[in-house]
């Protein structure tokens, strides 16, 4: 079974395919770091959403509690 940081970050991944990734997972709480071309024109909220989109089934299943998002644009 992989463990939780392999599949948070397979999960944004698979969201954001052109995107630079950096996922911290310590227990049930996860760090998340994406920079994306994605998340031009997009607020603050709107970009944690898309995030939060792409994580939902481990938030939803209880394996994942606290989530941390930083989400920016490469020229941000």
């Amino acid at each position: 079974m992989e463990d939780m940081q392999t599949r948070v970050n397979e999960a944004v991944q698979g969201a954001f395919a052109d995107a630079e990734i950096s996922v911290e997972v310590e227990g049930n709480r996860a760090m998340i770091q994406v920079t994306a071309d994605a998340f031009e024109g997009m607020n603050r909220v709107k970009r944690q959403q898309a995030v939060y989109a792409a994580i939902n089934d481990l938030i939803q299943s209880g394996e994942l509690h606290a989530v941390s998002i930083v989400a920016r644009t490469p020229s941000e």
